[in-house]
């Protein structure tokens, strides 16, 4: 089994044969949790791309441990990225489809708040949901072994939705009537992808045409129709292939 990973706030100055501290919630976790014991490996990342390779050293209390430092490995950015803009589901299943998506690959999610959409963001809970999310790609980073967590946007409207495909390099909607497979769509070998999965209601005959002028086509993903809630990590793992991320 590979190394469990945790979450730092910096690895800024920290080189091989040196030594960091893992505290607060994450050396709880680490400590009184998974039980960690000196001489086992961990990971210690930034979510940004940089992690730390070690042992653990010592043990204090029920929080606390120090890591000797043997290695830091660097991820490359991906290329092409994969953003998906993903449809607010119902319940916790807006968390469902982040952390799926988030073991998957993808880059970024950017929630949306589609004319269909049964749950709405909106005031305190709007904030409240959004943390959730937050939350929900880091731990799934984690738990993944990633040493980038993908970035969780704040929610945007379908006018911003509509200039973020514009600027992409390739943009779709999902959509059970697209005449195209999405298994089949000529891919850019670099630069981004936005991909935009609907509500369970689906998307509005004036979403598509707003994003059709921003150049987004609809596709199909395959012969049966996915909840929205898992429409995203699918097409994730399609497409990821697909680039040849997954090679």
């Amino acid at each position: 089994m590979t190394a469990p990973v945790f979450l730092v706030e910096s690895l800024a100055g920290v080189r091989a044969g040196g030594t960091l501290t893992l505290d607060g919630p994450e050396g709880r976790h680490a400590v009184s949790v998974r039980r960690l014991r000196v001489g086992e490996e961990v990971v210690l990342t930034d979510g940004a791309g940089t992690g730390a390779q070690g042992t653990v050293a010592a043990v204090e209390g029920k929080d606390r441990l120090t890591v000797a430092v043997s290695g830091l490995r660097t991820e490359e950015p991906p290329v092409p990225t994969l953003t998906v803009v993903q449809a607010l589901p119902k319940g916790d299943r807006g968390e469902l489809a982040v952390e799926t998506m988030t073991e998957t690959g993808v880059d970024a999610i950017v929630p949306w708040s589609a004319a269909r959409c049964v749950t709405q963001w909106k005031g305190e809970r709007a904030a409240k949901s959004l943390a959730k999310w937050r939350a929900t790609a880091r731990e799934a980073g984690k738990q993944s072994r990633r040493l980038t967590f993908p970035r969780v946007a704040d929610p945007l409207s379908t006018k911003q939705v509509a200039q973020l495909l514009a600027d992409a390099d390739f943009a779709a909607v999902l959509h059970e009537e697209g005449s195209t497979p999405l298994a089949t769509a000529e891919l850019p070998t670099e630069g981004s992808i936005v991909l935009v999965v609907g509500p369970e209601g689906g998307v509005s005959p004036e979403e598509l045409a707003a994003f059709a002028e921003a150049g987004a086509k609809p596709y199909r993903l395959g012969a049966s129709v996915l909840r929205t809630s898992t429409a995203g990590t699918a097409a994730t793992a399609l497409l990821l292939g697909r680039t040849g991320r997954w090679s």
